[in-house]
């Protein structure tokens, strides 16, 4: 039973969607929370690696009226050569901009949801899961930002009796994993990369501390592991080094390993954002292009797709 602590966590929340059926096993919602350490320059979701929520600007809905700059107590949006600017170190987030637009054209990435709240959404579709065999999926951003809400989170959820699963690049203390490891039936675990140096640079990400936590979470139980790789022109398109991570799934017990291929969907976030986007001249991989991957893996006794 949910208790009174549980009640007044509060997590930033950008979105839970309904019905998801690559987001693990069955019909599963997942929950999408902001935050995220990693900056993956071909991010999808631009909008949910910093903490606190960040305002969009929907440039097709927008008229140009003013609205909003004569709302904003911190005369942070400015109207200038047609285009809209904000000035985003002097938003304080009041949302003032956002209820003075006629056309909906801004909005935050984010609200702030309690546990009791996140739990009225997801149960809405109780019979769904028992049906498909699906469940809940915490995904993010990063879900261990929000470490402390997290936790009482998925308490909550394994306490109601849902399958959860965890989508996570590993980028977080050894001791957050191992104290919510308990809870989590099934991890996609991202693997990016095997380069140290090149992870950093490019991702700024840590190699030694993902491959402690997937190497925990392997030396108790593998099959709570899905491995996924998401291929990135670049990055880390390359056989031998896609081969090395198939091998290390294999010498960890894991049985199942994914390959993402790069995708533009994420493109108008940054323009939303007023951020450059590096890849916005690369164009999208086919599945085809990712075929021999998934070959090797196979071959190498994995189970393996493209795609989530």
């Amino acid at each position: 039973m949910m208790n009174k602590k549980q009640n007044q966590t509060f997590l930033q929340v950008m979105e839970i969607e309904r019905f998801a059926l690559h987001d693990g096993p069955g019909i599963r919602s997942v929950v999408f929370l902001q935050g995220c350490p990693l900056r993956c320059p071909w991010c999808a979701n631009p909008e949910s690696q910093p903490l606190c929520p960040q305002l969009m600007h929907g440039g097709k809905s927008c008229t140009l009226c003013g609205s909003c700059a004569a709302a904003c107590p911190e005369q942070a949006i400015t109207l200038s050569d047609s285009a809209f600017h904000i000035d985003r170190g002097r938003c304080r987030r009041c949302g003032a901009c956002v209820n003075a637009c006629p056309n909906r054209a801004l909005h935050f990435s984010s609200t702030t949801q309690s546990i009791d709240e996140i739990l009225q959404v997801v149960s809405r579709d109780d019979a769904y899961y028992q049906e498909s065999g699906g469940g809940v999926t915490i995904s993010g951003g990063e879900a261990f930002c929000q470490f402390p809400g997290l936790l009482t989170l998925v308490q909550a959820l394994k306490d109601k009796g849902y399958h959860l699963c965890m989508e996570t690049s590993g980028q977080a203390p050894l001791a957050r994993v191992q104290e919510i490891f308990p809870y989590i039936d099934l991890f996609l675990f991202d693997m990016k990369h095997r380069d140290s140096e090149k992870l950093r640079e490019i991702a700024h990400g840590d190699l030694a501390t993902i491959q402690a936590n997937l190497e925990y979470i392997c030396a108790q139980d593998p099959s709570r592991v899905i491995l996924r790789v998401p291929v990135i022109p670049g990055f880390n398109d390359d056989p031998a080094l896609l081969r090395r991570i198939a091998d290390l799934a294999v010498s960890l017990g894991i049985s199942e390993i994914h390959y993402l291929p790069f995708h533009t969907l994420g493109k108008s976030k940054y323009e939303q954002l007023e951020m450059s986007y590096a890849y916005s001249s690369q164009k999208m991989l086919t599945r085809q292009e990712l075929l021999p991957y998934e070959e090797y893996a196979k071959a190498r006794g994995l189970t393996s797709h493209i795609g989530g």
